[in-house]
Order: C-alpha cells, then structure tokens, then sequence
C-alpha cells in the first residue's frame, strides 16, 4: 500500500508462483485423466456416461454454484451489511433437497439431456423448448460469465501486475480446454479438486482473520464501530456522514419488510422463486445431478451439496465483516471521491474485501494458494458454464437447424460452441468493468426473467392438466412484464449514498424491491398457465407417462405428443434407420449415452487428422453396433429410480439433519 487511501498490485514472490504452478499441473492432470474416461459419445461428453459418485456430483454442484462472484460478492456485502446475505446459502440448502427429492426423479425417469428437452417432451412442440434454450445461453454469456470475469479481474488487479485483458484470455482459453477436451467428466472431476482447494484455502484465510480480529466476539463488538476516518471526524455540514457507519440490523438474517437491501418477505418468497428457478432447471446445474450413476447418488450429491452450502458464512461473509473492521478507511469508503481513488468506484469499495484480506494477511506460499483458489472458482464456474452452455445449443437448437446431422457433427459443433463463448466473453470484458454493482444487477436480472421460468417447471412437474399453450403464452406474459420492469428499472441511475436528493426514480420502482417484484410476477405467471390450460384442451395421458412427480413410476409406454417429431429425432439418433419404429419398438426412446449409435471413422488418417479428432473426442466413435435389446436394457437401467431400501432410508435421515441444522443457523442468526 502506498498510502491509506490508494490499493496499489502486489507481486508475487517464489512461493506464491510455486504453488500456483503445482495447482494447475495437478488439475490439468486429473481432467485430461477424466478427459480419457468418457469422450468418445454424446453421453459421455455432455452427461459423463452418467456414472458419476456422488461424492464428485456434490463436490460439482457446490463448485459450479461458488464461482470468483462469489468470494468477491459475498466478502463484499458481508462487509457492507453484515451477514445478511448469508440467506442466500442457507435459502439454497432447502431447495437442493427439492432438487434430489422432486425434480431430478422426474427427469431421470423421462431420461433427458436438457431441461428444455424435458418441456418438449411433457408438452411436445418446439417454441417453448428453443426459447428456454436461447434465453438461458443469454444469462450465461450477460450474467454469469460476466460476473465471473469481474469478479475474477478484480482480484488479479488488485493481485498482479498483469495486464487484465492478458489475464483474462489466458483463463478463459484455460476453462475452454478443459471442456473441449474433457467434456462434463472433466469438468466434474476439476470441480472436485477445485473444490478441495477452495475450501481450505477459504479456511486457512478465516483463521487469520479471526486471529487477527481477536475472536468472533471481538468481531461483532468491532464491526458496527468499524468507520472510515472521513467519517469518523466528518464535519456537522458534510453530506457522507451517515454513509460510513454499518446498519443496526447487520447481526441479522431477518430483516424489516421495507429494508432496502433483503427485506424478508423478499427473502423468504422472492429468493425462493429464483432459488427453484436455479437449483432446479438451470442446464448448469441440474446437468450435474443427471450425471449420477442413479437416483441415490444424485440425492447424495444435493445432500453433500446442502451441507457445503453452510460454510460460505463462516468462509466468505466473516471474513468480509473483519476486512472492515482492520482497513475501514479503504472497504467502508463512504466518499465518492475517495472511492474512486481507492477502487476506482464511485458506488463504493466493499468488493475489494476479500482480495484485500489475502494481500494483506496471508503469508507468500499461501497467498499463491488463494490466488489458485480465486482461479479455481472462476475456472470452475466457467467450465461448467461452457459445457452445459454446448450442451443447449448442440442438442436444442442445432439439431433443429441440422434434422440429419451425425454425431461426430454434433461433437465438433459443441466443441466450436465452446470457442464461440470465448470470442464473446473476451468481447464483452470492457462492458464488465462499467458494471460498479454487478453483484446485485445479476441478481435483480433473475427476479426479472427467472420467475416465469420457475412457475412454467413447478406447474410441469406438480400438475399434468397444464397444457403447451398455458406454458407458452405464460411465459409471454411473464417475458413481457420482466423486461418492462427491467427497462423501467435502468432508465434511472441510482445516486450514492448521501446524494438521495437527485434520486428521479418514481416511487414504484424506489420502493418495489426487486425480490418482491419477483413474487408479483411469478403468481401472475403461475395464474395465467393455470387459467389458459383450463380453458384449451388437455394433453392426453399417454403423452405423460413419468413426466410429473406423480407418474414418476410409470411403466406404460410414453407415446411422443408430435408424432412427426418423435420421427425425426430417432433419424438423428439412429441415422436414418427406422427398422425398429417399424417393427413395433416402444416410440418412447430417448436421446442417450448407450442410445445413440456413433459414426464409424476409419483409422487409416494422417497423424494431423488423428490428433484433430483426438481433440474433438471423435476418435473412440466405432465399435459393434449393440441389438435392441442391449439397448432397451440400458436406456431401462439408465431411466430408473428404483433405490436401494437403506441408501433411501440414509438419504431421507441426512436431509433431515441437514434442514435441522440450516434451521437452527437461521434463528440462532434470525
């Protein structure tokens, strides 16, 4: 630090360097090992042959939920309001529990790749399916990526004096080549030793700072004492006084209806619409959990999941709270002015909590260690964003373009996807570091968009008489009513503290909090399909058979709802042969690992040709064609949710003792 007020880069010495090389030496070398497991088919690729442990689908769930955004978002407003925005870990440990015990049983037994593929078949057609499947790779790229790659600059600023553009690329080219060459085995398996890496780095990095602080106590007692200078000894006429100081209800999770940051009607409703919408459809997400070997594991992975999601308030928030306390003068800037200096901010300098804490606190060695860990979070993120992001396109839209495309055209055109993300993130960077609150506007985004989502699947898989056109034309009205309000919502700049005076915003917005805007349109949402399926017919039972959580055990046949589609997609999947739809086969098959037969690719090629298809994951595509029978065994196996008795039983127990202990955190912090 060159003086109190400016935050220069730190160079990093031997050690620093020596443990950031051996963390990526030892993850690139357990996913190029994965990489070699499951390449070679759509399955194996997209859905790691669903064979996955569950103690690696959990390990996945929680990394690919913890990204950079979250070591800089969580620290951050644990500095600036306390732990307050711990509920939205403790809010997440309920709704993994709906994920393993309500959603993934449906989507299993329906045997799918994507959660919109799930929509096209329980109400055929293909407009809700394709507009879920662009409107989610529009989050990715505007939201997720983006607040990965701030998240993620900032640190490295604040770290090395590396360009940040050079930083960045080197990063994202790293993510991509993992999910190029390994699709989402890969990714799983970097996710477990990422997350390995997180949690005790994470965990070293507390007990400094508890250390530091003197103790939790000392925390609490110093915290709402923890002001800048400017501040502190701020003259009578001076408009940032107020601006400085912590709020009273920072020890809390419940907060007052009408707060402006998480009022609880907001969290206890709004959050967890948008909570469903994530933890439940999201491709990134759900991906993971259909990636278990069977119902049980993948139960086990929410669960293990659900208790990882507890330690972020202890990890991420304290920390955060005890940065303001030791350097208040550069966290808790209240003057505009002084922020800028100090982080180039205006809006203030809560976000360089964390970052700050590793610089000023750890040792080298272990100072290199949290700058692998703060890559492992965002590498992480971002692979498990680029493979589920080629999965949507390759499998929701392509194919739609491409009725006939093989499957060595499916694998290359994912892979190529993938690069294509990367173009667009680099592009996007310069509109990243215009965004001071990035944080917030993502999750003021999903209270905009997310809602009608969330309505659309919990009435898919609760209710069978909802129909295509109550989804669709729900939607509609749900895409309509989220983007004016998104608009409504930008039009207005939003003043600093102590410049409320020029705030312009009408009241409807000022005083509408985003989370409670969410709940409004989530039930004009959920009214809307409910009403326009009442009113047009309904899907015939056959068209439904283990597509809602109350047919999830079906064992009739499942006749597709569009005939002519269903026609279609099995010419994709078999390559034009449909002998077997002739003959009498059960029309219910589904795109699968084990269901799709690969192209045969002759190995007489060129070195230059081996090595390009290596990459692309081609070169295991040949082998004896399997009979129908081998096939129906193991599209009937890979559909099943049959459990074990006692894996079931376990299961049920620790999810139990898991929403126990999230309620006893929640009011002994109430």
């Amino acid at each position: 630090m060159a003086d109190s007020e400016t935050i220069e880069g730190t160079e990093l010495q031997a050690a620093d360097i020596a443990v950031i090389i051996g963390y990526f030496v030892a993850v690139l070398a357990v996913g190029l090992w994965s990489s070699l497991r499951n390449r070679g088919s759509v399955g194996g690729y997209f859905l790691a042959g669903r064979s996955m442990h569950w103690i690696p689908v959990g390990a996945s769930l929680f990394a690919s939920n913890i990204g950079s955004g979250h070591f800089i978002g969580l620290a951050g407003s644990g500095a600036a309001s306390g732990i307050g925005i711990a509920v939205f870990e403790l809010n997440a440990i309920f709704i993994l529990m709906l994920l393993g015990w309500v959603f993934v049983p449906v989507y299993i037994a329906s045997g799918v790749y994507t959660m919109p593929e799930y929509l096209r078949k329980r109400f055929g057609g293909q407009r809700i399916r394709i507009y879920l499947a662009v409107l989610a790779l529009i989050l990715y790229v505007f939201t997720k990526i983006s607040a990965d790659l701030y998240a993620g600059a900032l640190f490295i600023r604040l770290s090395l004096n590396w360009n940040l553009y050079v930083a960045i690329i080197v990063l994202l080219v790293f993510a991509a080549l993992f999910t190029i060459m390994g699709g989402l085995t890969a990714v799983i398996w970097t996710d477990f030793i990422q997350t390995i890496i997180m949690l005790i780095g994470a965990f070293i990095l507390m007990i400094f700072s508890f250390i530091k602080v003197g103790g939790y106590s000392a925390m609490v007692e110093k915290f709402f004492s923890a002001v800048p200078n400017t501040t502190r000894y701020a003259s009578v006429d001076y408009n940032y006084t107020q601006c400085g100081y912590p709020p009273d209800n920072s020890m809390h999770l419940f907060r007052a209806a009408d707060d402006g940051g998480l009022p609880w009607p907001g969290i206890m409703f709004g959050l967890t619409i948008s909570s469903i919408w994530y933890w439940c459809s999201d491709q990134v997400i759900v991906q993971r959990a259909l990636a278990a070997k069977n119902l049980s594991h993948a139960k086990g992975g929410t669960i293990l999941a659900g208790y990882l999601k507890i330690l972020p308030m202890f990890l991420l928030v304290f920390p955060g709270m005890i940065a303001r306390i030791l350097y208040p003068d550069q966290v808790a800037c209240a003057d505009p002015d002084i922020c800028f200096k100090v982080c180039g901010s205006r809006s203030g300098c809560t976000n360089v909590a964390y970052p700050l804490m590793v610089l000023k606190l750890l040792p080298q060695g272990l100072r290199g260690m949290m700058l692998a860990v703060m890559m492992a979070a965002l590498m992480s993120s971002l692979t498990s964003i680029f493979n589920s992001s080629s999965t949507l396109f390759t499998m929701d839209i392509w194919r739609r373009i491409r009725r006939k495309a093989t499957d060595t055209e499916l694998m290359i055109v994912g892979r190529v996807f993938v690069c294509c993300l990367v173009a667009v993130g680099i592009v996007w960077i310069p509109i990243v570091q215009n965004f001071a609150e990035l944080f917030h506007y993502i999750q003021a985004i999903t209270s905009f968009l997310a809602p009608p989502v969330c309505a659309v699947y919990v009435l898919a898989v609760s209710w069978k008489r909802i129909n295509e056109q109550g989804a669709f034309w729900g939607l509609m009205i749900g895409l309509v009513s989220g983007l004016a309000r998104f608009i409504w919502e930008y039009v207005y700049t939003v003043p600093p503290c102590g410049e409320e005076a020029d705030d312009l915003r009408p009241a409807i917005i000022k005083n509408v909090h985003y989370l409670h805007f969410g709940i409004l349109l989530f039930g004009i949402v959920f009214i809307a399909t409910i009403v326009i399926s009442l009113l047009t017919a309904p899907i015939s039972d056959k068209h439904l058979t283990r597509l809602t959580f109350a047919g999830r055990f079906d064992t009739g046949e499942r006749v597709d709802i569009d005939e002519s589609e269903r026609e279609e997609m099995i010419e994709m999947e078999a390559g034009k042969d449909n002998e077997e739809v002739q003959n009498g086969k059960p029309l219910t098959k589904n795109v699968d690992a084990s269901d799709v037969q690969l192209d045969v690719i002759e190995p007489q090629f060129p070195w230059w040709r081996r090595a390009l298809n290596w990459i692309c994951g081609i070169e295991k595509m040949q082998g004896p064609e399997m009979s129908a029978a081998e096939k129906a065994a193991i599209e009937a196996k890979q559909t099943s949710i049959d459990e074990v008795p006692f894996w079931r039983r376990f299961w049920n127990i620790n999810a139990i003792v898991l929403m126990t202990i999230a309620v006893f955190v929640w009011g002994f912090f109430y």
